[in-house]
């Protein structure tokens, strides 16, 4: 069989997860994950020799203490991730970033401007567990829709109006 033949076999065996604001999901080579995002920032992390990671849809920057929906705050969301994917194998130092989202929802500045913050936190949780990112695409005004791609470790992200872009 042809690699084209592979790839597009492969692609029809993969299955397209839908992750929720403030919920975490598995991903490996026979799954893609994806998301809806406004001012929240998608973390993924990624295992390249093992074909495993995990999509965590952050929606705030810090629990405050809270313990329940580690998915939901970038405090608690990072190390989530990290502990559901050692517990599947992955060695943390084998283990990259992608980040995308964290776009300005609201026109005109001002106090809710929660996607900087998502942005910033999550960053500075993956830099204190060592985890590199590997790519980004941040920011801006326009909500977005990311989809992961766990054989080959490709983010695809979809802006309105706009090429989509892998990353």
């Amino acid at each position: 069989m042809s690699n084209t033949a592979t790839a597009s076999t492969e692609e029809k065996l993969a299955k397209t997860l839908s992750v929720g604001m403030g919920q975490a999901m598995l991903g490996d080579r026979n799954t893609r994950l994806s998301a809806i995002l406004g001012s929240c920032v998608a973390v993924v992390l990624w295992h390249p020799r093992l074909n495993l990671g995990a999509m965590a849809h952050v929606v705030l920057p810090d629990s405050h203490g809270k313990s329940e929906m580690p998915a939901k705050f970038a405090d608690t969301a990072v190390p989530y991730l990290v502990r559901t994917l050692e517990s599947k194998g992955c060695n943390r130092s084998g283990l990259m970033a992608k980040l995308a989202g964290g776009a300005c929802m609201f026109k005109g500045g001002g106090p809710l401007q929660i996607g900087d913050d998502n942005i910033a936190a999550c960053r500075t949780h993956l830099q204190r567990l060592g985890i590199p990112i590997a790519a980004e695409d941040l920011g801006g005004t326009g909500g977005r829709k990311v989809t992961m791609d766990f054989t080959n470790g490709s983010l695809t992200v979809e802006i309105a109006g706009r090429v989509s872009r892998v990353i």
